[in-house]
């Protein structure tokens, strides 16, 4: 089933002064509920990094990235490899602190996982500021991992999130406010 971008905008749901006052949280859960609109967006995912931009890992960014990015995963027959808050994943690791507009957070990556020289999509379900996906980056390029690009069902334009990762960095995203 195809669907146009305005069509999936209406399976997001817009949630005010949630996670607190002020912001109005996009909510996918109606998206992913249904298994044509969910299954619309990993294809449009996977057609835009077919071909030259072709990757054999997808990196999948805690929490809702691991949705997105497990999936995509199967369907493209790729390795999936979860980036995670500290203290979530065993063994030897990798970390990245990155600035939230109060304070840092930090990810963490297995060492072990990627190999140099794989090519890698980073998915997650937003992009907002950029600070996640640019601490993923940095993972995944600090292990040797070439990053094709970075995909994601939902991007929050004012938030400018795309122009904080690096310049190289291929964006694509659905649906756009």
């Amino acid at each position: 089933m195809s669907f146009d971008v305005a069509t999936l905008r209406s399976y997001v749901r817009d949630v005010p002064d949630f996670p607190k006052t002020g912001i109005v949280f996009k909510d996918i859960a109606p998206l992913l509920a249904s298994p044509d609109a969910f299954g619309a967006v990993l294809d449009a995912m996977a057609a835009h990094f077919s071909g030259p931009r072709g990757f054999d890992a997808i990196v999948g960014i805690e929490s809702r990235g691991f949705i997105f990015g497990a999936a995509l995963a199967a369907r493209t027959r790729s390795s999936f490899i979860p980036v995670r808050k500290p203290g979530k994943l065993p063994g030897a690791k990798d970390r990245v602190e990155y600035a939230l507009e109060y304070g840092t957070d930090a990810l963490e990556m297995q060492r072990d996982v990627l190999t140099p020289g794989q090519r890698v999509l980073v998915v997650d379900d937003v992009i907002a500021t950029g600070g996640t996906v640019g601490a993923a980056i940095k993972l995944i390029r600090r292990q040797g991992g070439v990053v094709v690009g970075a995909a994601f069902a939902i991007e929050l334009s004012f938030l400018e999130g795309r122009k904080r990762l690096p310049a190289d960095t291929e964006c694509f995203s659905l649906i756009t406010y």
